[in-house]
């Protein structure tokens, strides 16, 4: 069959494959256009196992929820070069992705195969599902996602409260939405401090311990390590966990934590709340 140049930039359309790429896939089944999708794509994931030594740091993160605002997903996708992650297809790959999250969850095993082959032959970098996140709300309360510096951070969280009625207040919505905006800005690890694990608590201690007998020369007398100790801790505290967090919107001079926050507007509200999960990805982070 002969191999018209229609052919040729009609595949090139489908796969934005080079003209020599397409026309000899094309040559190599006949004109079989889905046979040369099939092999360009094939020689796709030979370009992404050849780059995959390259690192995959920028990309985007993304966040989807469903209509009844009880699902919600997000999803990293990495790629190479900022330039690349600017682009319609890579966007547009990382949206499908997050769309298949929130259908079937973070395993996605093989689902997105095709698709991922197709980004990285078009692409021509090594571009990486990272990691993906879903959450369905497991009772009353709000589950919300924010995205922070256009796609570099993301947050999901989930924020429960006792009365039905309390979901549709203004106030609570304010207080979830401040909670997804500390999370992105601060970056806590844990939600509270029973959380932390001691061997973290112990670390930390050394640390900080070794800094200020190398900075004074010696250790404080035994009798004042204890509440050095705890002063350290609770720094520590403060740094990583999300209560204890002073929050982000405080007014100069302004101490309120996460906490004394929470407990403010559970009194305003007359319901308990309680922040019930979390989870943060960074863009190109572990």
């Amino acid at each position: 069959m002969a191999i018209t140049a229609k052919m040729i930039n009609d595949l090139r359309q489908l796969t934005n494959s080079g003209i020599m790429d397409c026309k000899k896939a094309l040559t190599e089944t006949n004109g079989d256009v889905e046979a040369a999708i099939k092999i360009l794509r094939e020689k796709g994931l030979a370009i992404q196992v050849k780059r995959a030594d390259k690192e995959s740091k920028e990309g985007v993160i993304k966040a989807l929820s469903a209509a009844d605002g009880k699902t919600i997903a997000m999803a990293e996708v990495n790629c190479e070069t900022d330039f690349v992650a600017k682009t319609d297809n890579f966007q547009n790959f990382a949206a499908a992705v997050t769309a298949k999250v929130l259908e079937i969850g973070e395993d996605l095993g093989d689902s997105m195969k095709e698709e991922h082959m197709t980004i990285c032959s078009q692409t021509g970098e090594n571009v990486k599902i990272h990691r993906a996140a879903r959450y369905i709300q497991s009772g009353t309360g709000i589950v919300t996602s924010y995205i922070h510096m256009g796609g570099k951070v993301g947050v999901l969280a989930e924020v429960t409260c006792g009365k039905p009625e309390t979901a549709a207040n203004a106030l609570f919505s304010e207080f979830v939405h401040d909670v997804a905006l500390q999370i992105a800005a601060a970056a806590p690890r844990f939600i509270c401090s029973s959380e932390v694990p001691q061997a973290d608590i112990d670390a930390e201690l050394e640390i900080k311990l070794n800094a200020m007998k190398e900075q004074k020369g010696k250790l404080p007398p035994e009798s004042a390590l204890p509440g050095i100790k705890m002063g350290m801790v609770n720094k520590f505290y403060s740094e990583i966990c999300l209560l204890d967090q002073p929050f982000i919107k405080n007014a100069p001079g302004e101490k309120t934590t996460i906490k004394q926050l929470l407990e403010k507007v559970s009194k305003e509200i007359g319901d308990e709340i309680k922040i019930a999960r979390f989870t943060r990805f960074q863009l190109g982070a572990k």
